[in-house]
């Protein structure tokens, strides 16, 4: 059996979990969202205030998918309670954001400033002129927002010149050295 899947999740007070038809419901005090499963071979219930995910059968796609949903619906829990943050580092000469309303404006050395807009869902904020703040309940589009402004300049290795997560690590390259 999964040892994520088996695990059941404890559901905090002020949240409230639905499922019907192959949808799963998690509504709490920061929003609300929903997720599809597998109905079919994936059953889901709420004993002694846990949510407990099974599987009906042993095929190998209902063991990854058993895991799967149940870390997805952990992450929809975390997210409507407590929300999710990823914090974005500007390195550069003269590099500096701002906030323009909701959106952000990034100068990073590109000929133009850089507009990037506010998906719905998603808070971003600039606590300082290297910092951006990329706020919401929902894992994966926080994690894909930030990954969209890291695209927009990536750091390279020389300098470490570019925009990074503020927990990675760029790892530097020598360059070249006269004879």
């Amino acid at each position: 059996m999964s040892r994520i899947g088996r695990a059941p999740i404890k559901l905090p007070a002020g949240v409230e979990v639905k499922f019907a038809d192959g949808i799963v419901t998690v509504k709490g005090p920061l929003g609300e969202l929903k997720q599809d499963y597998d109905a079919k071979n994936i059953g889901i219930k709420i004993e002694n205030g846990e949510l407990i995910v099974e599987r009906f059968n042993e095929e190998n796609t209902t063991k990854a998918k058993h895991g799967l949903y149940r870390a997805l619906i952990n992450s929809m829990v975390i997210g409507v309670t407590q929300g999710y943050t990823k914090t974005l580092i500007v390195n550069g000469v003269g590099w500096k954001v701002a906030m323009n309303g909701k959106d952000v404006t990034l100068n990073v050395g590109k000929s133009h400033p850089v507009e990037f807009k506010a998906v719905e869902g998603i808070t971003l904020a600039c606590p300082s002129v290297t910092e951006i703040t990329v706020k919401g309940i929902s894992k994966e589009l926080v994690g894909a927002e930030a990954a969209k402004i890291r695209a927009i300049r990536k750091p390279e290795p020389y300098h470490g010149y570019g925009i990074r997560y503020n927990d990675e690590v760029i790892e530097r390259k020598e360059g070249k050295t006269a004879k």
